[in-house]
């Protein structure tokens, strides 16, 4: 959420950022009600003063006759003052809806366009690997190696169900266990945080009302967060932060939940995307400046990129334009990993600054070195989601003879380097 203040002064850039990320929203409109909000509330902030002072000279009336006869004013003063109240109640209404739709101003430095075509490759790290044979899918190779069952994650789960088996498993729990290590050494505090949160958590993160329909939610209208960004968020909403404390780094774990709206007919098999999944989620929350957030927007990106490294995934890092950019976000990057099955970049991390969007909706502010309350900056940033990057590193790592190799970084999780039975090559086939 921006500042009205600011909105009102900056109109322009407003309707610019709306532009530039294709979203309908009428600054103007806000405005507007922003206007008959700020008139109503003089109004009765007036008529109360009024109510005082009638009070005060009812409590000190001389005779029966001015006590009465200021009594009767002052009924009209309550009936004015209440139908001013109910005229504020359903202006305040469309005025918060407003404000929920006004997006954050992107950084200069986010390209135009409106879809993924759109977004700006920057860097490229790792080889792409090159068969000499018909490459698997990954939902091949699992099945064939015991590693997955599709078939009963549909009977238990329903649609896009799964359930992951063996060196797979082991393999989950290995990345979970290298990325939240890796994120303790650099000063991160571990969190296993709730997969299921309040209403008001996911309208503070930014999440609604765009992305309700995305969202899993039960007959008491708690919600099933789609990333921990959202609870860890939450974990500082309505509070003041020392100074000294920031920055506040975090790595968060959780399940995460997401309907997939929107996409049927998309991936519908296979570990890409699913309901249900995991996630090990960076999140810092910061001094108000953009220099700073965007010295911590890279140490993010760094640091998923350091453990996909690490295993050995080739990947690219785009920024997203701003067709694709998030109402609350200044700039995404996205790390795409090389799905060799596919033969293009797939979607495995994203990570976004916010400036103060998320945290005036949430609450969440800091004295500065001034005594000054201020609204923290916030950003966040995938370390590592699974099942999505078992996917890749089985389709990266398979051989000629259906075995699959393990990351070097992974073995002593899973306690072998290789997922099958090495085949022979029989003796007189070979050629001296």
């Amino acid at each position: 959420m921006l500042d009205i203040k600011f909105i009102r002064e900056n109109k322009d850039i407003i309707a610019n950022a709306a532009k530039k990320k294709h979203i309908d929203f009428n600054v103007g409109e806000l405005v507007d009600v922003d206007e008959k909000r700020r008139f109503l509330m003089a109004g009765i902030e007036k008529r109360r003063a009024e109510q005082n002072q009638a009070n005060d000279k009812i409590v000190h009336a001389a005779t029966d006759e001015e006590r009465n006869r200021l009594i009767d004013d002052m009924k009209e003063v309550k009936k004015a003052l209440e139908n001013d109240n109910e005229s504020l109640n359903e202006i305040m209404k469309q005025w918060q809806l407003l404000m929920l739709k006004a997006p954050n101003i992107p950084d200069i430095s986010v390209p135009e366009g409106k879809t993924e075509e759109d977004n700006k490759e920057i860097r490229v790290w790792g080889k792409k690997p090159v068969y000499t044979f018909e490459t698997k899918n990954h939902m091949e190779l699992m099945t064939a190696h015991d590693l997955a069952d599709f078939e009963r994650g549909v009977k238990v789960s329903g649609f896009r169900g799964y359930f992951l088996k063996n060196e797979a498993a082991l393999m989950t729990h290995g990345l979970w266990d290298m990325a939240v290590k890796m994120l303790i050494a650099k000063g991160y505090t571990p969190m296993i945080v709730p997969s299921m949160v309040k209403k008001e958590m996911l309208l503070g993160s930014g999440y609604l009302p765009h992305g309700e329909d995305d969202l899993y939610h039960n007959q008491d209208n708690e919600y099933y967060g789609g990333t921990a960004e959202v609870a860890a968020m939450g974990f500082y909403s309505d509070e003041i932060i020392p100074r000294e404390k920031l920055p506040i780094k975090i790595a968060a774990f959780s399940p995460c939940f997401r309907r997939e709206a929107g996409s049927h007919g998309k991936d519908t098999k296979g570990l890409i995307r699913v309901h249900e999944f995991f996630k090990v989620e960076q999140l810092i929350l910061a001094e108000a400046s953009h220099e700073v957030s965007e010295k911590f927007h890279e140490e993010l990106t760094a640091n998923a990129e350091e453990l996909m490294q690490m295993i050995g995934l080739p990947y690219r890092v785009i920024i997203q334009c701003g067709g694709e950019m998030g109402l609350p976000h200044v700039k995404t990057y996205d790390i795409e990993t090389w799905m060799p099955a596919e033969g293009k970049y797939r979607e495995t991390h994203s990570s976004s600054y916010y400036h103060d969007f998320q945290s005036r909706r949430l609450g969440i502010r800091y004295l500065d070195a001034d005594g000054k309350k201020k609204y923290v900056y916030s950003l966040n940033s995938t370390m590592v989601a699974t099942p999505r990057t078992i996917a890749a590193i089985i389709e990266n790592n398979q051989e000629p003879d259906g075995t699959i190799n393990i990351p070097e970084a992974l073995a002593a999780y899973v306690g072998k380097k290789i997922i099958g039975t090495k085949q022979r090559v029989p003796r007189d086939t070979i050629h001296e």
